[in-house]
């Protein structure tokens, strides 16, 4: 775990995230490994605990946490098949960046806090099927919720979904009740804890965000976890 996350933190900084509309392969590589890895502990519990009591304290603590996210969120997940769902390209992680922050600037919702559900609810418009519950777009809206709050834009343009989003949760305490307006978004504590850890994650941490951003897209099927997304 300890190699392959500082070989990604080296590629992410190699990486000319500016310029390049998409991550280059030795990021796509290593993030993909040490999402294999994630995936592992997230199952194994002894085993991560194991690897948590050999990392020092400035790696083991935000790996816990995302362990802890993905545990929460594993919660909310029920299988589906294979053919409910549809994937495609993430906008340019320059521009969703540039999206947060002028949400943030006229809802004063915190982008991080933005990327952070962009990533849980679709993984960056890369899961591009309506959920279970008939949710649409990169910031998974109902229709009636979207009519309410998305400002007359397109519910599937990654630019109207997130100022939608960010009108929404600042409609219901963001940024001073964080826990409570997400809570509205989805309302289940799991999801309000799993959203924060990744806020708290990508504000700590310059890379985090481009990590996430350059993972893939694994569902959960009757049959287990498959794959979407990235290099055969």
């Amino acid at each position: 775990m300890e190699a392959t996350t500082r070989d990604l933190d080296a590629a992410i900084d190699r990486w000319n995230t500016g310029e390049s509309a998409r991550p280059p392969m030795d990021v796509t590589l290593y993030a993909l490994c040490q999402q294999r890895i994630l995936i592992l502990l997230t199952e194994r519990r002894s085993l991560s605990g194991a690897v948590l009591a050999r990392l020092p304290r400035q790696e083991a603590t935000p790996l816990r946490s995302e362990l802890a996210a993905r545990r929460e969120l594993g919660r909310l997940s029920q299988p589906r098949p294979l053919s409910a769902f549809r994937t495609g390209p993430a906008a340019p992680a320059a521009e969703l960046l540039g999206y947060y922050r002028a949400a943030e600037r006229r809802f004063g919702v915190a982008w991080n806090v933005l990327a952070a559900v962009n990533f849980v609810e679709s993984a960056f418009n890369k899961l591009r099927n309506a959920s279970s519950a008939g949710a649409q777009g990169p910031m998974q809206f109902v229709a009636a919720t979207w009519r309410a709050y998305g400002l007359g834009g397109n519910v599937h343009d990654p630019h109207d979904a997130i100022l939608g989003a960010a009108n929404y949760l600042h409609a219901n305490g963001a940024p001073h009740k964080y826990p409570r307006a997400l809570f509205r978004y989805n309302p289940s504590q799991f999801y309000v804890d799993a959203v924060l850890r990744y806020a708290r994650l990508i504000r700590s941490d310059p890379r985090a965000f481009y990590v996430l951003y350059s993972r893939q897209v694994f569902v959960r099927t009757p049959r287990g976890l498959v794959r979407l997304t990235g290099p055969r």
